[in-house]
């Protein structure tokens, strides 16, 4: 029964330890070809934090799951910037 106990007081630390999930979408601007997506998505996966990049050509959007812990709306709309698509977070 200690076994098991020890067990639940370390998968409840190891959750403790996760951030906040959360879900922003972005405006995106200058997606002008299919390429462009790949940009914005692998710029957005190199901001620490991020856990899931969905991008939209059609709808000039991407939604970005992360951990708000770690990542937050500036430096996902910093790293589109950066790369040729500056975006905005949409209310």
């Amino acid at each position: 029964m200690r076994i098991s106990t020890f067990f639940v007081a370390l998968l409840l630390s190891g959750s403790a330890l996760a951030g906040t999930p959360k879900s922003v979408t972005l405006d995106v601007q200058n997606m002008t070809c299919a390429t462009c997506p790949i940009t914005v998505k692998k710029a957005l996966e190199r901001v620490p934090g991020v856990t899931d990049v969905k991008v939209d050509f059609e709808h000039k959007t991407a939604i970005v799951n992360l951990d708000t812990d770690r990542a937050n709306s500036s430096m996902l709309t910093k790293a589109t910037t950066d790369a040729g698509f500056p975006s905005t977070v949409r209310k």
